[in-house]
């Protein structure tokens, strides 16, 4: 229960807010803000720093790149790469953005009405061409 938990030194949450604007300097910048007040990557890097405070081993991302500008998604699914390969923290990312995913993913599974189509590596799967045809929007190469 939550009475059984631990307190939390206050040199402790320090610590990890810290180690959380390490990743997300634009949150460091942006401290004082309101979060009503700051953008969408913003918003969903403020999302991503709160889960990381209770320093899971697993963090489920929902779309993250719904509605935001190609170059904040680029630095939030850099940052996220980061804290996979430096924090071990997985990230299971439900995206529709294949290319994205595939992109930035080491393993990936491809659903397709409701079902898993395709599952592997996703430097495999990118490979594929019936992957890059129907997936990535890539018109197969003529043999």
């Amino acid at each position: 229960s939550l009475h059984d938990a631990l307190p939390i030194s206050r040199a402790t949450l320090k610590q990890d807010l810290e180690r959380i604007y390490h990743y997300f300097p634009r949150l460091y910048a942006r401290r004082r803000a309101q979060a009503g007040y700051t953008s969408g990557g913003e918003q969903q890097m403020v999302a991503i720093g709160r889960a990381l405070m209770a320093k899971p081993r697993l963090v489920l991302l929902d779309e993250p790149s719904m509605g935001l500008a190609p170059l904040i998604v680029d630095e939030i699914f850099t940052i996220v790469q980061q804290l996979n390969q430096q924090e071990n923290v997985s990230f299971l990312l439900a995206e529709q953005n294949a290319n994205l995913a595939l992109h930035y993913a080491d393993y990936a599974y491809i659903i397709e009405n409701g079902r898993v189509a395709l599952s592997g590596p996703a430097d495999a799967l990118r490979a594929r061409s019936d992957v890059q045809q129907f997936y990535l929007g890539q018109a197969a190469l003529a043999a």
